[in-house]
């Protein structure tokens, strides 16, 4: 069951009021909901699953020092996001490289799955989804498992809804593409 946008957004505002009121367990918590689905996205950035951890605990220690931040703000949770994005865009800066190729070994050994066919599915959808350019592969992210509409992606990328949007769509072309020359690669092995 997936949890509504709004919902989700003030399950994070909770959190950030009882950080605010010095919980260390609400941390924690914040943590707990939101690191997998936070390092995922900043994972299509950095496309490194170290890196993508180091952004997300380089926001949550500003979370932790400013509370409010979350709490106060309209959308706590694509404001969230928006955090981790720019700590994703730092660390590719401070360390001068922006890799095509990264490792998402880590995000692909933590579902499980019970065929070997559907192992070999997610990581050509992984591999296609990691072969897009950033701006277009953090949208399909938010888009498909983050469930947000435009509107909301527009907000935590800084572009407007039909530049999300558009992008959303080139990703999609891109990704149907590419996966239809891997099917047809395996079917002419066969």
């Amino acid at each position: 069951m997936t949890i509504s946008h709004e919902s989700f957004s003030n399950q994070v505002r909770l959190f950030a009021q009882r950080i605010d009121e010095s919980s260390a367990a609400a941390l924690s918590g914040l943590y707990d909901l939101t690191s997998q689905r936070l390092v995922r996205f900043a994972t299509t950035i950095t496309r490194n699953q170290h890196d993508a951890e180091d952004a997300l605990q380089a926001a949550l220690v500003k979370v932790s020092g400013q509370p409010q931040l979350l709490r106060d703000c309209d959308q706590p949770w694509p404001y969230l996001l928006r955090m981790v994005r720019n700590e994703s865009l730092l660390i590719l800066r401070r360390r001068k490289r922006w890799s095509l190729m990264g490792n998402l070994s880590d995000l692909l050994t933590r579902r499980s799955v019970d065929e070997l066919d559907q192992e070999d599915t997610h990581r050509a959808v992984w591999s296609a989804l990691r072969s897009l350019p950033t701006e277009q592969s953090e949208v399909v992210v938010l888009k498909i498992w983050e469930e947000m509409t435009f509107a909301e992606i527009s907000q935590v990328l800084d572009v407007s809804p039909s530049t999300a949007a558009s992008r959303y769509r080139y990703a999609i072309e891109k990704l149907t593409l590419k996966l239809q020359l891997i099917e047809e690669v395996e079917v002419s092995h066969e």
